[in-house]
C-alpha cells in the first residue's frame, strides 16, 4: 500500500502549475475589484472620519478642548468677580464699623464731657453750701462762746 498510495503523487510540476497559479491571480484580481476595494474605501472613509485632518472626532476633540478653556477662563473671572465683591462687603463692613466705634467713642467723649461739667457743678454747689454752713456754725460757735 505505500508504493500505490504514493504513486499518485506527482513531485516534480507539470503544466497544472501554471493553471492554478493562473487561477489564484484571477480570483486574487476579482476579489480586489469585488471585495477588499469597497471595503477598504469604507474602511478608509471612516478612519477619516474618525482620526484624519478635519474629522468628526477630531472636531468634536477641538471643540471640548476649546469649551473647557473657555469655562476654566469663565471660572477665574467669576472667582475673580467673587472675591472683589467680598473684598468690597469686607471693607464697606470694616468702615461701618470704624463709624459706629468713632459714634461710640465720640458719644462717650461727650457723656463723659457732660458729666465731668456736671459733676463740677455739684462740688462748686457742695462747696458753696459746705462754706455756707461752715459760716452758719462758726456764727453759732462764736454766738455760744460769746454766750456763754
Amino acid at each position: 500500500m505505500s508504493l500505490l498510495a504514493f504513486a499518485g503523487i506527482q513531485l516534480f510540476p507539470d503544466g497544472t502549475l501554471f493553471i492554478h497559479i493562473a487561477l489564484i491571480l484571477i480570483m486574487i484580481w476579482v476579489l480586489n475589484r469585488t471585495f477588499f476595494k469597497p471595503i477598504n474605501r469604507v474602511l478608509e472613509s471612516r478612519d477619516k472620519r474618525k482620526f484624519g485632518p478635519g474629522g468628526e472626532a477630531e472636531k468634536i476633540l477641538n471643540d471640548a478642548v476649546e469649551k473647557e478653556a473657555k469655562l476654566n477662563k469663565e471660572m477665574l473671572s467669576a472667582r475673580s468677580e467673587g472675591y472683589e465683591l467680598i473684598e468690597k462687603q469686607r471693607a464697606a463692613a470694616v468702615d461701618a464699623r470704624a463709624k459706629k466705634v468713632a459714634d461710640a467713642k465720640a458719644e462717650a467723649a461727650s457723656k463723659f464731657a457732660a458729666e465731668k461739667q456736671a459733676l463740677a457743678e455739684q462740688t462748686e454747689a457742695a462747696r458753696a453750701a459746705i462754706a455756707g454752713e461752715a459760716d452758719m456754725l462758726a456764727d453759732r460757735i462764736a454766738g455760744n462762746i460769746l454766750k456763754g
